[in-house]
């Protein structure tokens, strides 16, 4: 039996979202929203020669093949963070799904409270400890804004 769309506010009957037509390369992204005590998340600048440069996203990185998302995170915070974290401390939240005009992104988000290390910008990049509910006026990547309001919920 086909759904009708019976009232002014169609909610999830409205519109499709908008993608490119044709087939489109979906790539995996894990994400990791790092939670210090006072209930801030780390936010790291993309470099400015990289494609949505100068916007702050949450850390993380490609599944390589061969990886799980826990595992990619766990090599990203290594590299790009300079602190060690565990797989049984990355607790799964929410993910984001987006079409880019090149590409599918899917994206996990994990919330990660507990980590080694001092968190600094091993490849230069810019950090700051932000609060969800001070993030609507931060430039980030379309993927990411959707996963904002999940922590605003959260935290």
């Amino acid at each position: 039996m086909p759904i009708t769309e019976t009232g002014p506010d169609k909610g999830c009957l409205g519109a499709a979202p908008t993608r490119p037509a044709g087939a489109l390369q979906t790539v995996l992204v894990s994400a990791v929203a790092l939670v210090d005590g006072d209930g801030r998340v780390l936010l790291g600048q993309r470099a400015m020669d990289k494609h949505m440069g100068g916007m702050w996203e949450f850390p993380g990185g490609k599944v390589h093949v061969g990886e799980t998302p826990e595992m990619a995170l766990v090599r990203e915070c290594t590299e790009e963070l300079g602190i060690d974290i565990s797989e049984s401390c990355l607790a799964p939240f929410t993910f984001a799904s987006h079409f880019y005009e090149e590409f599918h992104l899917f994206m996990p988000l994990y919330i990660c409270r507990v980590w080694q290390g001092q968190v600094r910008g091993v490849e230069g990049q810019a950090l700051k400890w932000v609060r969800p509910n001070d993030m609507a006026g931060i430039e980030m990547p379309p993927a990411d804004r959707p996963l904002v309001a999940m922590l605003q919920d959260l935290l």
